[in-house]
């Protein structure tokens, strides 16, 4: 297949390992950038960048408009596949279907897309151009044919074996990474208030991601690290930890989330909240362990910090 892929191909980015995966089997892949390269995670927007946001009409930093018009001008493609795709105009996906009338028009997200934070009007109008939508919530198949997509798909959390596998720790990935509990992700202030709890009641936590810097030295329990951790250093983190915390997104109404999968393919031991999509992926109390409230993470947290090869059967299990 030829693949023109449009998407964020920074080093953080998911969809850069499922482009570098279709390369991998075989196909033709083109790559278009989303976001500028090298982008900075904590960048700070200009003024009219940030009302750009705030009206749903984003900038189009990278140039991903007019990149795909001549990559369609330049060459055939079998399919066009874009993750998100928030940047890319009505227009263009007009312009592209009139240049390759036989090229399939894919969306694909990890996103709550029917969400009005997660989509700009450029997506909301283009959306019923797309041939298939693919999406990792269940409840989104209906709501975004509501938005008015044709077709929708369910494709499943997913790990990259090349990234998320057991790894070798050095004595400094130990010094810098090594904990009892850990959590790698962003501030949300359900999870914040969870993890403070069992801060409380003396579990050590080491926490890694963006937008934690109010909650720097809020505890002498918490250990903040306002920073984002991905590629090796995360799977490093999660090989560090005794036990790894996920935590859903509560604004995305996750049941599951990329978290769900990467700890395990990465052998660690995870405890996350207990959902219906998280019981079907795993055999409770086996393959991984589920709470409902923070009085059981809590106890099912003092159980396995004390039972070193029950965490490690249950976590190659979970592998």
């Amino acid at each position: 297949m030829k693949i023109l892929f449009v998407s964020d191909l920074n080093d953080y980015s998911r969809g850069l390992q499922r482009f570098r995966n279709l390369k991998e089997l075989g196909h033709e892949v083109v790559g278009v950038e989303t976001v500028p390269i090298p982008w900075r995670l904590r960048q700070d927007f200009n003024f009219w960048e940030a009302l750009s946001w705030k009206f749903r009409r984003p900038a189009d930093l990278a140039g991903t408009n007019k990149k795909m018009i001549a990559a369609v001008k330049n060459r055939t493609f079998d399919i066009i596949w874009i993750e998100k795709g928030n940047v890319v105009k009505p227009k263009t996906l007009n312009i592209v279907k009139r240049i390759l009338p036989a090229a399939l028009l894919v969306s694909c997200s990890e996103d709550d897309m029917y969400g009005l934070h997660n989509r700009s009007l450029f997506y909301d109008r283009g959306l019923r151009l797309y041939d298939i939508v693919f999406t990792t919530k269940v409840y989104n198949l209906l709501e975004l044919k509501i938005l008015g997509a044709r077709q929708t798909e369910l494709f499943l959390d997913a790990y990259d074996e090349h990234l998320h596998k057991p790894m070798i720790l050095s004595q400094d990935d130990r010094i810098k990474f090594g904990c009892e509990v850990g959590f790698v992700g962003s501030f949300e202030e359900d999870r914040a208030q969870q993890m403070l709890f069992l801060a409380e009641n003396g579990v050590k936590i080491s926490v890694w991601g963006l937008d934690w810097d109010q909650w720097v030295g809020r505890h002498a329990n918490l250990s903040v690290n306002n920073k984002h951790l991905y590629s090796e250093d995360y799977s490093k983190a999660i090989n560090a930890a005794k036990i790894n915390l996920c935590f859903l997104r509560k604004l995305n109404r996750d049941e599951v989330t990329s978290r769900s999968v990467e700890i395990p393919a990465c052998g660690g031991f995870m405890i996350a909240e207990r959902t219906k999509r998280h019981l079907e992926f795993f055999e409770e109390d086996r393959e991984a362990v589920f709470f409902s409230s923070r009085e059981e993470l809590l106890a099912k947290i003092n159980f396995f910090l004390d039972d070193g090869p029950a965490r490690q059967q249950i976590a190659d299990a979970g592998r």
